[in-house]
Order: C-alpha cells, then sequence, then structure tokens
C-alpha cells in the first residue's frame, strides 16, 4: 500500500491511496478539493487516469475537501463514499428562505453513493477503509484509516483538538498523514479578523502544531515509518516551524518530517 499526497492546503485536498496484490489495483481517492481539471493534471503527475479511481471518499463538505467530487463521481461513473452529515450539507436545498437542508436528499445516482459512519468497515477490492468522527465544524465530518493487511495508513487532516477517539483510531499506524494548520504565535498577530482567529484555534477548528505534535506523541510506536504534515497554513505556518515541532514530538530530525506541499503534494510513499 502506498500514499500521494496530490496537495493540501486551504486552497485544496486530495489525496491517493493505492493497494496492489499482485493481481490487482485498488485506488482510492480521499477528498478532491479540486477542479477536474485540475485534479486530472494533478493524477497525472502521480501517473494515474481519473478512470484508474475506484471509489471516492469524502470528509467533509468544505469547498477544499469535497470540490468536485460529485460531479467527477458522476462523469466517471466512480463510487462516491461521505457521512449522511456530509451529504446533506453539499445537497442544500435553496429558495427564498434561504439554504434549507433536505431531511433525506435523494441521491443523484442510487447506485454510486453510500453512506459511511464511525467505526464501520469500508471494504474496496482488498483495501479496507475505518472512518472515524472528529471534532470540527462541519456537519459529521470524517476521517479515516487505511489498511490492506498488511499496512495502516492514518489520516487526520481537519480536527479542532485532541480527543481520545482520534488517539484509539491513529494507534498502530505504520504511517500518518497529519493535520499541522498553524503556529499558535504567528494566528495570534496575523492580520485575520478576530471571529476567524477563533474558529481556527478553536475545538472545532484546526490543529495547532503543538496539539499535532501532542497526537503524535500519543500515537508514537517503533514501527511508525513515516510522518506527514498536512494542511499547513501559508500565512500562519512554516514548513520549517511545523517539521520541528513534530520532530520534537518524535524525537527525530526535522529530515524525518514529510510536508504536503499544497502546489506539488508528496510523491509516492510505502505505507509498509
Amino acid at each position: 500500500m502506498r500514499l500521494r499526497s496530490l496537495g493540501s492546503g486551504s486552497t485544496g485536498n486530495a489525496s491517493l491511496v493505492e493497494s496492489t496484490d499482485g493481481l490487482r489495483t485498488t485506488r482510492v481517492l480521499l477528498d478532491c478539493g479540486f477542479s477536474q481539471r485540475e485534479l486530472a493534471q494533478r493524477l497525472a503527475r502521480a501517473g494515474v487516469a481519473v478512470e484508474q479511481i475506484d471509489a471516492i471518499f469524502v470528509t467533509h463538505e468544505h469547498g477544499d475537501h469535497v470540490g468536485c467530487a460529485l460531479a467527477l463521481s458522476r462523469r466517471h461513473r466512480i463510487p462516491l463514499w461521505m457521512s449522511r452529515g456530509t451529504w446533506r450539507a453539499v445537497n442544500r436545498v435553496v429558495d427564498y428562505a434561504g439554504p434549507l437542508f433536505a431531511e433525506e436528499p435523494a441521491p443523484a445516482d442510487d447506485d454510486l453513493v453510500f453512506f459511511a459512519r464511525d467505526g464501520e468497515c469500508i471494504d474496496i477490492d482488498g483495501l479496507r477503509l475505518v472512518p472515524y468522527t472528529v471534532p470540527h465544524d462541519a456537519q459529521e465530518p470524517l476521517q479515516v484509516t487505511f489498511t490492506d493487511g498488511s499496512g495502516r495508513l492514518g489520516v487526520l487532516t481537519d480536527a479542532g483538538c485532541l480527543t481520545a477517539h482520534i488517539l484509539a483510531n491513529l494507534s498502530a499506524c505504520d504511517s500518518l498523514l497529519l493535520e499541522s494548520n498553524h503556529d499558535p504565535a504567528l494566528l495570534a498577530a496575523s492580520a485575520y479578523p478576530a471571529s476567524l482567529k477563533a474558529r481556527i484555534s478553536g475545538r472545532l477548528g484546526h490543529l495547532s502544531n503543538p496539539v499535532a505534535a501532542e497526537i503524535l506523541a500519543g500515537v508514537a510506536h517503533p514501527g511508525l515509518r513515516h510522518v506527514v504534515a498536512a494542511h499547513l497554513s501559508e500565512r500562519n505556518n512554516t514548513v520549517e516551524l511545523a517539521r520541528g515541532t513534530l520532530a520534537h514530538a518524535l524525537g527525530a530530525s526535522s529530515d524525518d518530517i514529510e510536508v504536503a506541499d499544497p502546489k506539488t503534494g508528496t510523491e509516492w510513499i510505502v505505507v509498509a
């Protein structure tokens, strides 16, 4: 099993998880917060065509994560997974009274949309996904872990604080894609409005470098091979600060922490 970030930041997020057993290769796109054209270009740089994607998993409805997911699924007949809360959020009914949530929105294609729940395993051709709930300002957001039976990948890109549930789900991972969004001092000194600062730093916002390091320290073990810092703020963080803080939590070198770039993501990373 291997991972490739296609780009991670406030302008868009997408990652590709690929597993092969020698006979078949399974590819799951985790979030697709870009236009269809941009996503296709980023996939091409990874040596993958859109038609080779077996499933899409959307963590929550924010534009930098859901992006073109619905249009991509419909155009290429790709199964689409998300929580019911996320599905309701992306299918808002707008009338003169403003946005309303449909009580049970009908899927555009019944055979393409599937609902994920906390702790319920999803098997996609030998690749097993386990969604888990996180604190974030969205409608039923989910993050996810992946395993192919020999390796375990943990993903956490949008959460506001550390929880025991997060630590339990990210334990025993061989590789981690972990949000390290902002440095508290840089955020406090930024030109952002006070309301936006409070949202980002709040319990339903985004992980600061120190909290990401606390999570990392809580799940670290001798078999943890790769740590990728993700969703870095371009204004309120630096690669050096994120790397240094996470490396300190591991007692490792900053060079041991990889960073997912907003434009180029990462190269392929073998999970285990």
